[in-house]
């Protein structure tokens, strides 16, 4: 009588098929730089094309819109800060949403859970009514977004619904909410960030606020600075603990990188922006989009609830397997969801001046999910990363920008994002069907 032990050894362990189907990076395993590109050519003909094909696309929206736009005005300094403002939002949303994309979920209620909070904010700061502290209407709001985050995540892992139920219920419910919030207020359902005082200012400026121009440079180059150096410093201490490493060559390229990223995009932010006056500096929305990435980018990559996630999301059931709470992590993704969609909400009602029952929620998380797909994260789970959000969110901002200038209404930004992102999608699939088979010919 064949026991239950003697079928689970004839039946092949999902963790080892799982291991076998991971690539090693090739920068942990290239004693050179020539090494290192071979190994990414490799990978690139193995499926696993990365972000190449959003960057790209992102070349094609950036050509042609400079060329067709009037005056070719696309790539002016004006413009490029204008349309990162535009993708603010997105993006942030696109993060968000990749918790649950990672997972192998899905969470339609993010564009009115970020609004939820954002309306939380601006009532909380209201000179006439409570007149909170800016930092007391931020941190109530961010919270009651974690907390939504948290209950919709319980009831996806601890009752085993379905997350595209739950979290389309979520959007439903909090529509609702969203629109009695409003109504508490002494605007008849139009709370605004305009008028006199410190807590209305801060909100407002989080979206159009600038960072003088000789700080911005400061900044940059001390940013540029600490993060250049704590990665050559870890990287050099793992090659002297004989652990593998990035070769030096490609370190430096890094740091490289990021160093003319950030030069230029200070240099484009502090070129005169007005038709009459003076508006130069870095926005500040643009270092708290990239704080959230830095900040969840570690998070994913450098911790183990990171490692847990990325293992879930490609095989469940080897992760249960390992000993992983797939209950705890999947909820704690959820409280992150929701509490970055509320980082979302309170750009979102910056970006407005205040808000109003016209947010369409809805529209949002759309252009959420497909800001991440666009960007590289999988809809099956388990691949993508925080910078995939934040570059689909661009190519989305880019069409509607584009679009913009040229006078198109906003159906046509519906039908050509609408092709770009079934575009992503079969990238996604063909490169999954790709690197099987790829794998299937190396074996």
């Amino acid at each position: 009588m064949t026991t239950e032990t003697e079928l689970d050894a004839a039946q092949p362990d999902p963790t080892e098929a799982a291991e076998a189907a991971m690539d090693v990076p090739p920068e942990l395993v290239a004693g050179s730089l020539r090494e290192y590109l071979r190994g990414w050519a490799a990978r690139v003909r193995g499926g696993q094309s990365g972000v190449l094909p959003v960057i790209a696309g992102l070349a094609v929206i950036i050509v042609v819109f400079q060329v067709i736009s009037p005056n070719h005005i696309f790539l002016s300094a004006g413009n490029i800060v204008n349309l990162f403002q535009q993708s603010a939002v997105f993006m942030v949303l696109a993060m968000a949403v990749s918790f649950a994309l990672l997972l192998g979920e899905i969470d339609l209620s993010v564009g009115y859970v970020g609004a939820v909070g954002g309306v939380i904010a601006v009532q909380l700061v209201q000179p006439t009514t409570t007149h909170w502290p800016w930092w007391a209407a931020i941190a109530a709001a961010l919270l009651a977004c974690a907390l939504i985050g948290a209950a919709q995540g319980t009831l996806i892992t601890r009752l085993g619904l379905p997350s595209f139920i739950v979290t389309l219920a979520g959007l439903l419910v909090f529509n609702g909410v969203m629109l009695i919030l409003l109504l508490l207020g002494p605007f008849s359902g139009y709370p605004s960030l305009a008028g006199q005082g410190t807590n209305l200012w801060v909100l407002y400026q989080l979206m159009w606020g600038t960072i003088d121009p000789i700080l911005s440079w400061i900044l940059m180059f001390a940013i540029v600075a600490v993060l250049g150096a704590v990665i050559a410093i870890r990287e050099a201490s793992r090659r002297r603990s004989g652990l593998t490493a990035p070769p030096v060559s490609l370190t430096i390229i890094k740091i490289a990188l990021m160093a003319a990223v950030g030069i230029t995009v200070v240099g484009i932010c502090n070129i005169n922006r007005a038709n009459s006056g003076t508006i130069a500096g870095v926005p500040w929305v643009v270092p708290i989009v990239l704080g959230i990435l830095g900040l969840w980018t570690l998070l994913l990559e450098y911790t183990r609830y990171g490692r847990y996630v990325y293992a879930i999301g490609g095989n469940p059931e080897a992760a249960r397997r390992a000993g992983i709470d797939l209950s705890g992590i999947r909820t704690i993704a959820f409280v992150l969801c929701g509490l970055t969609a509320g980082i979302g909400g309170l750009l979102y009602a910056s970006y407005l001046g205040g808000m109003s029952n016209n947010v369409n929620g809805g529209q949002l998380v759309l252009y959420a999910v497909a800001a991440a797909v666009i960007g590289g994260t999988s809809l099956f789970g388990g691949r993508g990363r925080m910078m995939h959000g934040v570059l689909g969110g661009i190519v989305i901002g880019g069409i509607y920008n584009g679009l913009y200038l040229l006078g198109l209404d906003v159906k046509w930004q519906f039908i050509v994002t609408g092709f770009v992102l079934i575009v992503a999608v079969t990238i996604d699939a063909v490169s999954r069907r790709g690197a099987v088979s790829f794998r299937a010919i190396r074996s």
